[in-house]
Protein backbone atom coordinates (compact mmCIF):
# COMPACT_ATOMS: atom_id res chain seq x y z
CA UNK A 1 0.00 0.00 0.00
CA UNK A 2 1.19 3.38 -1.09
CA UNK A 3 1.55 6.12 1.42
CA UNK A 4 -0.06 9.54 0.97
CA UNK A 5 1.83 12.39 -1.35
CA UNK A 6 4.70 14.16 0.17
CA UNK A 7 4.92 17.11 -0.02
CA UNK A 8 8.27 19.45 0.23
CA UNK A 9 7.41 22.59 2.62
CA UNK A 10 7.99 26.06 1.32
CA UNK A 11 7.55 27.37 4.67
CA UNK A 12 6.57 27.08 8.50
CA UNK A 13 2.82 27.47 7.56
CA UNK A 14 3.46 23.89 5.63
CA UNK A 15 4.98 22.15 8.26
CA UNK A 16 2.31 23.19 11.06
CA UNK A 17 -0.26 22.22 8.79
CA UNK A 18 0.75 18.59 8.12
CA UNK A 19 1.43 18.74 12.10
CA UNK A 20 -2.04 19.57 13.03
CA UNK A 21 -3.36 17.36 10.45
CA UNK A 22 -1.98 14.74 12.52
CA UNK A 23 -3.13 16.21 15.67
CA UNK A 24 -6.37 16.73 14.90
CA UNK A 25 -6.19 12.92 13.35
CA UNK A 26 -5.73 11.39 16.18
CA UNK A 27 -8.71 9.28 17.61
CA UNK A 28 -10.61 10.65 14.73
CA UNK A 29 -11.52 8.83 10.94
CA UNK A 30 -8.87 9.97 8.74
CA UNK A 31 -12.29 10.32 5.99
CA UNK A 32 -13.52 13.23 8.62
CA UNK A 33 -10.25 15.02 8.64
CA UNK A 34 -9.78 15.40 5.11
CA UNK A 35 -13.36 16.03 4.83
CA UNK A 36 -12.94 19.26 6.94
CA UNK A 37 -9.62 20.49 6.11
CA UNK A 38 -10.10 23.08 3.42
CA UNK A 39 -12.66 24.37 6.20
CA UNK A 40 -9.49 24.08 8.49
CA UNK A 41 -6.63 25.14 6.52
CA UNK A 42 -9.05 28.51 6.18
CA UNK A 43 -9.81 28.99 9.93
CA UNK A 44 -6.49 28.90 10.86
CA UNK A 45 -5.05 31.12 8.51
CA UNK A 46 -3.73 29.24 6.47
CA UNK A 47 -1.52 28.02 9.15
CA UNK A 48 0.73 31.05 9.72
CA UNK A 49 2.20 30.41 13.28
CA UNK A 50 3.04 34.14 13.25
CA UNK A 51 -1.15 35.04 13.10
CA UNK A 52 -2.00 32.01 15.04
CA UNK A 53 0.35 32.71 18.04
CA UNK A 54 -1.70 36.05 18.23
CA UNK A 55 -5.45 34.94 18.25
CA UNK A 56 -7.08 36.26 21.08
CA UNK A 57 -9.70 33.92 23.88
CA UNK A 58 -12.45 35.65 21.81
CA UNK A 59 -11.30 34.02 18.61
CA UNK A 60 -10.58 30.64 20.29
CA UNK A 61 -13.76 30.82 21.55
CA UNK A 62 -14.91 31.65 17.78
CA UNK A 63 -13.11 28.33 16.58
CA UNK A 64 -14.09 26.35 18.46
CA UNK A 65 -17.67 26.76 16.83
CA UNK A 66 -16.57 26.84 13.48
CA UNK A 67 -18.67 24.00 11.78
CA UNK A 68 -15.82 24.50 9.17
CA UNK A 69 -13.68 22.17 11.17
CA UNK A 70 -13.25 19.53 13.92
CA UNK A 71 -14.47 21.26 17.24
CA UNK A 72 -12.05 20.10 19.45
CA UNK A 73 -10.96 23.20 21.95
CA UNK A 74 -8.04 21.38 22.95
CA UNK A 75 -6.41 20.49 19.62
CA UNK A 76 -7.49 24.18 18.72
CA UNK A 77 -5.44 25.05 21.69
CA UNK A 78 -2.74 22.65 21.13
CA UNK A 79 -2.24 23.85 17.21
CA UNK A 80 -2.08 27.68 18.79
CA UNK A 81 0.77 26.28 21.21
CA UNK A 82 2.47 24.09 18.54
CA UNK A 83 2.83 26.78 16.12
CA UNK A 84 4.79 28.81 19.35
CA UNK A 85 6.53 25.77 19.63
CA UNK A 86 7.18 25.77 15.76
CA UNK A 87 8.70 29.16 15.46
CA UNK A 88 10.58 29.29 18.87
CA UNK A 89 12.81 25.72 16.92
CA UNK A 90 12.75 27.58 13.87
CA UNK A 91 14.48 30.87 16.00
CA UNK A 92 16.57 28.78 17.61
CA UNK A 93 18.28 26.47 14.71
CA UNK A 94 18.00 29.58 12.52
CA UNK A 95 15.60 27.29 10.45
CA UNK A 96 13.08 24.42 11.62
CA UNK A 97 14.79 22.29 9.13
CA UNK A 98 17.80 22.42 10.68
CA UNK A 99 16.11 21.45 13.44
CA UNK A 100 14.76 18.58 12.22
CA UNK A 101 18.10 17.45 10.84
CA UNK A 102 20.36 18.47 14.26
CA UNK A 103 19.14 14.64 15.28
CA UNK A 104 21.37 11.67 15.02
CA UNK A 105 18.79 9.48 14.00
CA UNK A 106 14.70 9.36 13.75
CA UNK A 107 14.11 7.68 17.41
CA UNK A 108 15.98 10.64 18.93
CA UNK A 109 14.00 13.16 16.56
CA UNK A 110 10.98 11.10 16.87
CA UNK A 111 11.46 11.59 20.74
CA UNK A 112 12.15 14.90 20.77
CA UNK A 113 8.75 15.87 18.85
CA UNK A 114 6.48 13.96 21.22
CA UNK A 115 8.20 15.77 23.60
CA UNK A 116 7.76 19.37 22.94
CA UNK A 117 4.46 19.13 20.35
CA UNK A 118 1.01 18.28 21.85
CA UNK A 119 -1.44 15.89 20.81
CA UNK A 120 1.89 14.36 18.53
CA UNK A 121 2.06 11.00 19.55
CA UNK A 122 3.85 8.24 17.74
CA UNK A 123 1.85 7.77 14.87
CA UNK A 124 1.02 11.47 14.13
CA UNK A 125 5.24 12.20 14.30
CA UNK A 126 5.66 9.53 11.69
CA UNK A 127 2.79 10.61 9.56
CA UNK A 128 4.36 14.76 10.22
CA UNK A 129 8.09 13.20 9.28
CA UNK A 130 7.08 11.29 6.68
CA UNK A 131 5.10 13.52 4.21
CA UNK A 132 7.23 16.53 4.88
CA UNK A 133 9.81 14.42 3.66
CA UNK A 134 12.09 13.82 6.05
CA UNK A 135 13.38 10.02 6.70
CA UNK A 136 11.15 8.19 7.80
CA UNK A 137 12.05 3.68 8.81
CA UNK A 138 9.45 1.30 7.27
CA UNK A 139 6.03 1.52 8.54
CA UNK A 140 6.10 -2.16 9.77
CA UNK A 141 9.44 -1.37 11.89
CA UNK A 142 7.95 1.92 13.85
CA UNK A 143 4.73 0.73 13.95
CA UNK A 144 4.84 -3.41 14.04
Amino acid sequence: MEGPPQITPTGLADYLDVMSKAVFQSGMSWRVVEAKWAGTRDAFYGFDPVRLIDLTPDEVDRLALDTRLIRNRRKIEATIQNAQTLLDLDQQHKGFKRYLESFANYDALSADLIKRFKFLGKTGTYFFLYMVGEPVPSHAEVMG
